[in-house]
């Protein structure tokens, strides 16, 4: 082999070897930014444990929101039908949160508290996210709770959050 074509070669061998290594950096450094959502069953049922932190998804739990006088804590329970988490926030809530609606947090679980760093609140009647929708339609099945006035995922638009 003459000396040019093994330039050659060399150049492409470490052409490949750099896109390789760009290319594993890249999918290393999004597997670690991903933010899965769970429900609270899906959370105590163990399927969050090794997720340092992720997004809780549910309805603000009625008679739930505490908040702490003179500060910006507050608490409230976050519920799939079936278990209801107790989430902690300190921040200003968004507008649109309160009982009854749909919310999902990120931050990380201690014990069987939920440490919210982010809060988003539901943007209309009309739109829940397909995750949620599906785990509440589950546990409305669960409990015979009637479907009328709940909108299926299916046909909302997306951009409520």
């Amino acid at each position: 082999m003459n000396p040019a074509r093994k330039r050659r070669l060399a150049l492409i061998l470490a052409l490949l070897a750099a896109s390789g290594v760009a290319a594993a950096l890249v999918a290393l450094a999004l597997r670690e930014n991903i933010t899965y959502l769970y429900t609270p069953s899906q959370v105590y049922a163990g399927e969050a444990a090794d997720q340092a932190v992720f997004r809780l998804g549910g309805m603000v739990a009625k008679n739930s929101l505490k908040r702490e006088d003179g500060t910006l804590k507050v608490s409230f329970g976050v519920t799939d039908g079936d278990a209801v988490m107790t989430a902690r926030y300190e921040g200003i809530l968004p507008d649109l949160f309160r009982e009854n609606q749909a919310v999902i947090a990120t931050g990380r679980r201690e014990g069987d508290e939920f440490i919210a760093t982010q809060v988003l609140a539901k943007h209309d009647e009309q739109y829940m996210p397909r995750e949620v929708a599906e785990a509440m339609g589950k546990a409305h099945v669960k409990h015979k709770v009637p479907a009328e006035g709940e909108a299926s995922a299916e046909t909302n638009q997306p951009g409520g959050y």
